[in-house]
């Protein structure tokens, strides 16, 4: 395949600008939610701690991921770490959402689960292909794809809790992240399917021995 079509077997460099901005997003994001998770119960307002650290995130991710592309930097390696920083940032982003709103303790909670077990295996999935990240995974499966890294699929998978939060409804948000955990069980019966699928492809097609060979 050509550069930048998505292709990759092997991890990829380390040491490369998408990655330095990795870092440096996720470990000021995490800083401001941290501070922020210090301020409860006192008489400073954490609310913009906590928005400035999901602001940071946010934009963060958007950044190193475009850096990757225009350089041509896309690694195995960078998206691993992109996919297990993300996590770290929204542990703690998470947990002042429950202070803000304990009401939505349950959901968030359900979020929490979703994305930090079932999308964290789903997104290193892209693993068992020769694919460089998940946003090249419409190459193995457009609909996984669709459902999971397109555009509109990265922006409400976060998003969603924090506009059920805005909201502060209980049932709203435990309508909007029972959606996106049963979008995740589809996507991860699908590519279980597929990964079965190519198992028993390559069992069929097994090199015999030498001394089998006619």
């Amino acid at each position: 395949m050509a550069k930048g079509d998505g292709y990759g077997t092997t991890i990829g460099p380390v040491a490369t600008l998408p990655n330095v901005i990795t870092v440096l997003r996720t470990v000021v994001s995490v800083g401001l939610a941290l501070y922020a998770l210090t301020l409860h119960g006192s008489d400073s307002d954490p609310l913009w701690w906590v928005v400035a650290a999901y602001a940071v995130y946010y934009l963060g991710d958007s950044a190193d991921g475009l850096a990757a592309r225009l350089l041509g930097q896309e690694t195995r390696a960078g998206a691993v770490h992109d996919i297990v920083s993300d996590r770290l940032c929204t542990a703690v982003c998470a947990a002042n959402l429950v202070l803000l709103q304990p009401d939505l303790a349950p959901a968030i909670g359900i979020f929490l689960l979703n994305f930090m077990v079932l999308d964290c295996l789903l997104s290193m999935s892209f693993l068992l292909w020769p694919i460089v990240s998940p946003n090249y995974f419409a190459q193995v499966d457009p609909a996984v794809f669709r459902m999971n890294w397109s555009h509109p699929a990265k922006a409400l998978n976060n998003a969603g809790i924090i506009v059920a939060v805005l909201v502060g409804s209980l049932p709203i948000a435990l309508v909007i992240v029972v959606a996106q955990i049963s979008v995740k069980i589809w996507s991860a019966r699908r590519v279980l399917a597929l990964v079965r699928e190519r198992e028993t492809s390559d069992a069929g097609h097994v090199t015999p021995a030498p001394g089998e060979r006619g």
